[in-house]
């Protein structure tokens, strides 16, 4: 007999409604049945749960019989176990530890029978169930296990073998849809409609690409802060979220939201499952598409670059039909990846050289992506395209004070964009070219926004961003094929300061730089450097007679100037 104050706490299972997938522990759904629902089959009409009430939602997908001591490794996640507490009958203590024991392996729930091995239950052990959420159930003492296996292992088999069909004609329905030409929108409409709930399909950027369903309920999907990478079906009992995988690649995610909690699992994993192959089908297909159409359209603007497009009636006509505009002013950008030729990744041979080539075509793809995505936001008829090594964006400049997208703010969008959380971190530079008013002159800007971002980054390193109109001299300096002739200038005019080795030739540099951009300003140049007058003359004395009469000769002036200027062309 248990004890008048266990007796209390026993209450006859309470219905739970239609049957429904449950979240398991690990935070994913699982086919099965509720232990709320196998206390409802009829040979446990008599059944009593005596503890652990919170786990009445745990799945149950297997029984199993506690027939020896050491049942601990034998047991598996989602298993109804049953006993007679015969193998602990002479050693109760252990049943203190037992629930403990069960619930870390995943254990669903314990069915005891009392009253022929054991006689009562630990007060311990129904508090432990209770805190921890783990039904413990009173079995009825003229019921047999196998009655109990039967009908439960029954109705979990019958439950599955509904779920796959239903799920399976849902499927044929699916493709029936993409067969007949239905697209993405169609087919979520299809499974919002069998499920009576609203549906979302969104990319990995959580980005809607299709919905049907209230507004409000479609906001609710896409601001549902649920995990960022998946491994399978996910809940909060209001949403449903299953991932879109296909190719070993996430294209992103299909969701249900019922309001209240009102989601039948059972029914919705099933169809979202199947429905999440169908959409994985349709973007991999649109991926395919857009990749032919994009190649065809990097290709004609490679073209109107390259100046061998056509008459300026011609192209401007047929980029119409690409939605660019290039009937007005232009302005174009060039990013480039920073890096390109390093090798300080260490890998070495043909298969090194591969992977490198690979890694680099995604961090390109990622780059090209990046600047659609903004120039598109900011202007919807320009012209983007990514090539090879570089991605090119024809943008609109102002005219007579019209709105125009900054290309400061797109540089700096596009990079945020661009800009990876984790691994290694990847840079660009970028060059902007003059305003042109028509495609027979976009090949001259395109030249000049090459120019800018390369030397550009010989000018200020990686991530930089400079206009054609900011280069100056050194647009000339750039076009010397040779680099060895420019050190060779290097130290030929600045003799020992062109050396970074000292500090003191350094530092006098730094002061024959400042004296130069002031015009030979002594007293404009002792106040910026922060010296006395009649140090800074010193200074200059000391300078005329390692470099020459400077301060008469403007020709050695002027040597000494592109002198400077090389230096800080970085790369060189």
């Amino acid at each position: 007999m248990l004890p008048d104050k266990l007796t209390d706490r026993a209450y006859p299972t309470a219905d739970l409604g239609p049957p429904a997938l449950r979240l398991a522990s690990t935070g994913t759904l699982t086919y099965g049945l509720s232990v709320g629902e196998v206390l409802g089959v009829s040979t446990l009409a008599g059944a009593r749960l005596i503890g652990g009430r919170a786990g009445l939602e745990r799945i149950v997908q297997r029984l199993n019989v506690m027939e020896v001591p050491d049942i601990l490794a034998w047991v598996k996640p989602h298993e109804l176990l049953l006993t007679t507490g015969y193998p602990l009958r002479h050693t109760p203590q252990s049943l203190e530890n037992l629930v403990a024991d069960l619930d870390a392996r995943g254990v669903s729930a314990l069915g005891i029978k009392l009253g022929r091995y054991l006689d009562a239950l630990p007060p311990r052990m129904i508090e432990q169930a209770d805190r921890l959420g783990f039904p413990l159930i009173l079995l009825p003492a003229d019921v047999g296990f196998d009655d109990i296996l039967n009908q439960v292992l029954t109705d979990i088999l019958n439950r599955q073998a509904a779920v796959l069909a239903r799920t399976e004609e849902v499927h044929r329905a699916l493709v029936q849809i993409v067969l007949s030409g239905g697209g993405l929108q169609e087919v979520v409409d299809e499974v919002a409609a069998l499920l009576e709930v609203a549906v979302v399909a969104m990319d990995g950027e959580r980005r809607m690409l299709a919905g049907c369903g209230p507004d409000e309920h479609l906001r609710a999907m896409l601001e549902w802060d649920g995990p960022a990478d998946p491994a399978g079906p996910v809940t909060d009992g209001e949403h449903l979220m299953v991932p879109v995988l296909a190719g070993g690649l996430d294209h992103g995610r299909i969701v249900a939201y019922g309001a209240g909690g009102g989601l039948r699992a059972s029914d919705v994993v099933g169809i979202l499952e199947r429905a999440a192959t169908v959409v994985a089908l349709l973007i991999t297909k649109q991926q395919a598409v857009a990749a032919v159409e994009s190649k065809y359209r990097a290709d004609f603007l490679r073209d109107v670059l390259a100046g061998r497009a056509g008459e300026d009636d011609q192209v401007i006509a047929h980029c119409s039909g690409f939605g660019w505009d290039l009937d007005r002013p232009m302005t174009v950008l060039v990013a480039e990846l920073d890096g390109r030729d390093d090798a300080a990744d260490g890998t070495g041979g043909r298969a090194g050289r591969r992977d490198r080539g690979a890694d680099e075509r995604l961090v390109q793809e990622r780059l090209a992506a990046a600047w659609t995505s903004v120039v598109r936001r900011h202007d919807r008829h320009a012209a983007v395209a990514g090539f090879a090594n570089e991605v090119v964006a024809v943008v609109g400049a102002p005219e007579e004070g019209g709105a125009a997208p900054d290309p400061a703010v797109l540089v700096r969008e596009a990079a945020a964009v661009f800009s990876e959380p984790h691994g290694a971190r990847h840079t660009f530079s970028t060059g902007i070219s003059r305003t042109v008013t028509s495609p027979s002159r976009l090949p001259e800007a395109y030249e000049q926004a090459v120019k800018a971002v390369r030397v550009g980054r010989q000018m200020h390193g990686a991530g930089a961003r400079v206009h054609f109109d900011q280069l100056g001299v050194y647009r000339l300096l750039s076009l010397v094929p040779d680099p060895a002739e420019l050190h060779a200038f290097v130290r030929e005019t600045l003799g020992e300061l062109a050396c970074d080795d000292e500090p003191e030739a350094v530092d006098l540099r730094r002061t024959l730089q400042v004296l130069l951009e002031t015009n030979l300003n002594v007293a404009e140049t002792a106040r910026r450097l922060h010296f006395h007058y009649n140090t800074l003359r010193y200074r200059i004395g000391k300078l005329e007679r390692m470099l020459g009469p400077f301060t008469e000769d403007a020709h050695l002036r002027l040597n000494l100037t592109l002198a400077l200027h090389v230096l800080r062309m970085k790369g060189i």
